[in-house]
């Protein structure tokens, strides 16, 4: 290779980094975003992000694709975007209806995401986290397999952290009582062997703090 390519070769590196940089930068800002619209502490999202990532490493997920798990549990729930804060907030149980508007944020987000061709990877997380082991989840009714193992990893993540928080609706739940409706939901609503890594392996922490 020639001075001169060898050159630009460097320059292309250099430019490719500071662009991943870049779209990383944003997927953060829109992550803190959320937080900010939905009252949640800010960090929180980082926080459990973190949680999903050192579970898919003890998975034996690749290093390539822990870097979309990340972006995509930074954007888990970036579809609530188009969710009324009157349902986001409201500090009562929803009604059928509003449950039915809540459930349209995996397809907002997918929406949202998929013209942004280098988030293409990190999708899963977002359309897919609701969906459920047995088939009963949405927005596809995607059953075992089918679900892609990112959005495996990330639901036990996902509803682990929901319920050790307060939410507007109720307290959070003590740790032993969460730790039994995720053992129960093994095979269920959650990929049994993701839940086994999940519960037998020293990653679990309160990452939450309380809703404000």
């Amino acid at each position: 290779m020639t001075d001169e390519n060898s050159s630009l070769f460097q320059s292309l590196q250099h430019s490719l980094v500071e662009l991943t940089v870049a779209y990383d930068s944003t997927v953060e800002a829109f992550s803190r975003a959320l937080e900010m619209r939905e009252g949640e502490p800010i960090g929180h999202t980082h926080q459990v992000t973190e949680v999903a990532v050192n579970l898919a490493k003890v998975l034996g997920v690749s290093t390539i694709d822990l870097a979309h798990i990340r972006r995509g549990a930074l954007l888990h729930d970036i579809g609530k975007m188009g969710i009324p804060e009157s349902i986001l907030k409201k500090d009562r149980q929803l009604d059928k209806e509003e449950m039915a508007v809540i459930r349209l944020h995996p397809q907002y987000a997918y929406d949202l995401l998929f013209p942004i061709v280098y988030l293409h990877p990190a999708i899963d997380i977002p359309f897919c986290h609701h969906e459920r082991w047995d088939g009963s989840g949405y927005p596809q009714g995607l059953k075992g397999e089918q679900i892609p193992f990112s959005a495996r990893i990330f639901a036990v993540v996902d509803v682990w952290d929901a319920l050790i928080s307060n939410r507007p609706q109720r307290k959070a739940w003590p740790e032993d009582l969460a730790i039994d409706l995720i053992r129960e939901q093994a095979g269920q609503q959650f990929d049994a062997n993701v839940v086994d890594a999940f519960l037998n392996r020293k990653i679990r922490k309160k990452v939450t703090k309380p809703f404000v």
